[in-house]
C-alpha cells in the first residue's frame, strides 16, 4: 500500500481503499446496517455477493439502502463465458437508487464501489459526482489497483480511508458532526460553538 498516501481534503467524499483480501462488501454493508439501526438516514447501494455453483460473479446484487430492494447486477452468460457479466440494466437501476438518495437529502450516500466501469467513465461515476456537487457526504470503496483512476476522477480531493471498520466509523462521526453544524448554521443563520 505504498503507492498512495492517505489524505483528508474535505469534500464530503471518502473512499475506502481496499485490497483483494479485504471483504469490502461486508464492511460497507455492516457499516450501513449499523447506522440505519441507530436511526440515521442512509441511502445509496451496497453490494451483496453469494457463492454458488458458478462462483460469486453470477450472484452479485446491489441492495438499495432506502428500500432494501435487491437489484441483480449480473447477466447469466453461461458457465464457459469469459465475457463481462455485469448487467448494465441492473447497474442503471442501482444508479437510480443513488439518485433517489440525493433527491431525498439523505445524511449519507453510499456507493458500493468506484470500480472498473467507473474508472473508464461509465457506471455510477456521474452519480458520485452529482452527490458531491449536491453537498452530500458520500462514501465509496476503491480497489488499490484502481487508485490512480480515482485520483484522476477526484483531482486528489476527498478523503482516503484504510479498509478498517473503526477508521470508517471515525470518519463518519467527524463528517456527521460537521454536517450537523452546517445544518444548524443554515437553520439559525449563526455560527454554533459546534462548528
Amino acid at each position: 500500500m505504498d503507492s498512495f498516501a492517505f489524505s483528508e481534503n474535505l469534500l464530503n467524499l471518502a473512499a475506502v481503499i481496499y485490497q483483494p483480501n479485504d471483504d469490502i462488501d461486508r464492511i460497507l454493508a455492516s457499516f450501513a446496517a449499523r447506522l440505519r439501526s441507530e436511526g440515521h438516514r442512509i441511502g445509496g447501494v451496497v453490494q451483496r455477493n453469494r457463492r454458488g455453483d458458478c462462483g460469486p460473479a453470477n450472484l452479485m446484487a446491489m441492495i438499495d439502502l432506502m428500500t432494501d430492494q435487491t437489484i441483480p447486477i449480473c447477466q447469466d452468460l453461461g458457465a464457459g463465458s469469459k465475457s463481462c457479466r455485469l448487467d448494465h440494466a441492473g447497474l442503471a437501476d442501482a444508479a437510480q437508487a443513488v439518485r433517489r438518495a440525493v433527491a431525498d437529502d439523505m445524511e449519507l450516500v453510499i456507493v458500493n464501489k468506484f470500480g472498473k466501469t467507473e474508472a473508464v467513465g461509465r457506471g455510477m461515476r456521474v452519480d458520485i459526482a452529482d452527490a458531491v456537487v449536491a453537498g452530500m457526504p458520500v462514501l465509496t470503496a476503491v480497489s488499490e489497483r484502481l487508485y490512480p483512476a480515482w485520483r484522476d476522477f477526484t483531482a486528489g480531493f476527498g478523503t482516503t480511508l484504510f479498509c478498517d471498520g473503526a477508521v470508517i466509523d471515525d470518519w463518519w462521526r467527524d463528517t456527521s458532526r460537521r454536517a450537523s453544524s452546517r445544518r444548524l448554521i443554515a437553520a439559525t443563520g449563526t455560527v454554533s460553538a459546534m462548528a
